[in-house]
Formats: structure tokens, sequence, C-alpha cells
């Protein structure tokens, strides 16, 4: 039987979400590269940047679109205004420890925390919401738990650049899926609740002199002034892909960011991976296929339980 034009225009459609997902997930996968361009720069001044950076360019992108409607809905809505100050709060610490990783050579407990986040999103869904565990997420957790602690004991501490990474990025994501508001607004507010601390930081190390120093490095306050283009455009194009492709499909595409995060970290600045940081990668590994496998299968079935009351 022929393609009816519906089907065509549902695979071009899921086509174009796919080049989306993979632009935005390649984008945050190269996150340290751009970040290494600040490194002379303490991570607390680079935040403060990338929040003025960020209101002032997705402000922009949301007046051209017309979308400010949105954002002053927002703040009629008090709930929603207390929601995004607290995903405001957390995506400020991501972003702080982020940096500071990225500054002091730590992009491999980078990828390791966004290696683990899908893990820990499941926890959350338990703790908070009270979800039940799949037999192979249950499976999944325990091993991602077991690598953990196995790199407490053998590296004598636990990897607290990604465990921060990790739950403050889970916490975010559990905020922002319950809170009705889309993507590019929320960043908008949020960045906009950051604003006034970050400003003053700004004009606090100005007076100090040391922001002076920035001013008259022309390529450092360019990645600077960049960062509010770097936050707003993978997230611009992964609210994109989320609207045409499947969740599955999307959950798969995560992966990209911190594979690209661990290559860069190993092989392009020489990051030491010795046999304990070895070991716990591979058990995340293990345990992300456990998984993906158990979403895969879950996946099917309801696709298959969908088909069958459409039939």
């Amino acid at each position: 039987m022929p393609q009816t034009v519906s089907d065509t225009d549902a695979q071009a459609d899921l086509r174009q979400g796919l080049l989306f997902g993979l632009a935005a997930y390649g984008m945050w996968g190269f996150f340290p590269a751009y970040y290494k361009l600040t490194e002379t720069v303490p991570a607390d001044i680079v935040v403060s940047h990338r929040i003025l950076w960020s209101v002032l360019f997705v402000g922009l992108y949301l007046y051209l679109r017309g979308r400010w409607p949105e954002v002053r809905g927002v703040f009629r809505e008090p709930k929603v205004l207390m929601a995004l100050s607290a995903s405001a709060t957390l995506i400020a610490v991501n972003w702080l420890v982020f940096v500071w990783a990225i500054s002091n050579n730590q992009v491999l407990d980078i990828s390791l925390g966004y290696f683990i986040n899908p893990l820990v999103s499941i926890l959350v869904g338990l703790v908070v919401l009270h979800e039940k565990l799949s037999r192979g997420q249950a499976v999944a957790i325990s091993i991602a738990v077991l690598a953990v602690l196995l790199q407490a004991v053998l590296a004598g501490g636990l990897p607290w650049v990604s465990l921060v990474l990790a739950f403050s990025f889970a916490g975010y994501g559990y905020i922002r899926k319950v809170t009705p508001v889309k993507a590019t607004p929320g960043l908008f507010v949020e960045t906009l609740l950051l604003f006034p601390l970050a400003a003053f930081y700004i004009l606090l190390n100005l007076s100090w002199g040391v922001d002076a120093l920035i001013l008259n490095d022309l390529p450092v306050l360019a990645a600077l002034a960049g960062t509010g283009i770097v936050t707003a455009l993978p997230l611009i194009f992964f609210s994109s892909a989320a609207r045409r492709v499947p969740l599955f499909m999307l959950g798969l595409m995560q992966y990209l960011a911190p594979s690209i995060h661990f290559l860069m970290a190993v092989y392009v600045w020489g990051e030491p991976l010795d046999q304990t940081g070895l070991i716990g990668f591979v058990m995340i590994w293990a345990a992300l296929v456990v998984f993906t496998w158990d979403s895969w299968r879950r996946y099917r079935k309801s696709r298959s339980v969908t088909n069958k009351q459409a039939a």
C-alpha cells in the first residue's frame, strides 16, 4: 500500500525532530569545550555572566517571537513563580559546579554525573511521586549505587561533582516537569529571578577590580557574552525535538552529551582515567544498558497495547 501524505509528513517531522535532538545534545556535549575559553575566570563570575546574558538573549528571542504574554502569565501564578524560584536555585547550583569542574580539569566527573542522571531521575520519581520501580529499573539503580559506593571506597571519597550535577539536574527536571510553563519562557523567568544577585555580584567584582581584568580581555569577554546564546539554543532545539520525537528515542539521545564529555576529557584534555574510575564507568554503563533495555521493552509493550486498542 502506498504511503499516505500524513505518513510522509510524519516521517519528515520525525527526521526533523531527530536533527533538532542531535543538535541539542551535541551542543550540550561540547559545553565543556566552550567553557574552557573562560577557565581563567572564577566559576562564580562565569555563572553570573551566564545569567546576565541569558536574560538578555532569551528575553530578545521571546520578544521577537511574540511570546511575552507567556512570561506575563507566569507572574500571575504565584505557585508557578515559586516553583520556578526553586528550579532557578537548582540550575544555578548545577551551572556553578559544572563550570568549576571544567576549570579544575574534572570533565570526567561531569560525564559520570550526566550518565547517572537518568537513574537519579527514576529515584526522584520513586521518592517524590511514589512511582513503582520495574525489575529492570531496580537492577539498574542497584548497579549504579554499587558503582558509586565502590568508587567511594577505592578512591577514598564520593564523586561529589558527579552526584551534585546528577541530583541537581534531576531535581530541576522534576520541578519543570510538574510546572505548567514551556521551556524557553521558564528559562527566562528563572534567569530573571537570578538576575539581581548576578548583576550585584558582577558590579561588586567590578568595584574590586576583578571584572576590570575581564573587560580588557576581549576573547574572554566575547565568550562570556556568548553564554546567553549557547545556553538558549540547545534548549530551543530540544523543545522542537520533544514535540516530534518519541520519548524513548529522546531518552537514548541523552547519552550523546556525556559520551562527548568522556571522549574529550580523555582524548583531548588528557584527564587521567585510572582503574578505579574505569570500573565505575563500566558499572554505570552496564546499569544504563539494563535501564535502556527495560525502557525499550516497556515502550514496545505500550505501543502494542495502543495499536490493539486502535484496531
